[in-house]
């Protein structure tokens, strides 16, 4: 599939808004390949560039630093790669904003379980493509038909 230059704002638009439907991306520490997991993301829609994700202190994600993150949309129609540096958040405030019962159900001893570790992603930049192949273009490819120039959609560059 070939991807048109696509309007960087209005695909990080939709990423956001993709991100609202279903939050799990692929995470990976950049010096740790084998780190590579699913983990939900934590949104705030007035954060400033920053993600935030629960884990455990005796896990592999407790060494932060450098980290990317993949993420393809509940639709199959937008998928992302981002980079970002991970680091502890240490604020009560925001413990407290992103908890939920989703959370609380990875740990027994609730917000102060000693092995809970909540993590910040400062996010930096990211490639996001965005494609509708529609019923008649996914027939076509199953017939073997050309396809690249029927695609709606973009690529972009962009910060997040």
């Amino acid at each position: 599939m070939q991807y048109e230059q696509g309007e960087p704002n209005e695909l990080r638009h939709k990423f956001w808004r993709a991100m609202t439907q279903s939050s799990f991306v692929m995470l990976q520490l950049d010096g740790d390949q084998d780190s590579a997991a699913p983990m939900t993301a934590q949104l705030d829609k007035d954060a400033n560039s920053a993600i935030w994700f629960f884990t455990g202190r005796n896990g592999r994600f407790a060494a932060m630093g450098s980290a990317t993150a993949t993420y393809q949309s509940k639709a199959h129609d937008l998928f992302c790669r981002f980079a970002g540096v991970l680091s502890e958040e240490t604020s009560r405030d925001r413990l407290e904003m992103q908890w939920s019962n989703f959370v609380e159900a990875w740990y027994p001893g609730g917000k102060d379980d000693p092995n809970l570790l909540m993590m910040r992603m400062d996010l930096g930049d990211a490639s996001i493509w965005s494609g509708d192949l529609g019923a008649l273009n996914t027939a076509r490819m199953v017939l073997g038909m050309e396809i690249t120039d029927k695609i709606k959609g973009g690529f972009a560059e962009v910060n997040l």
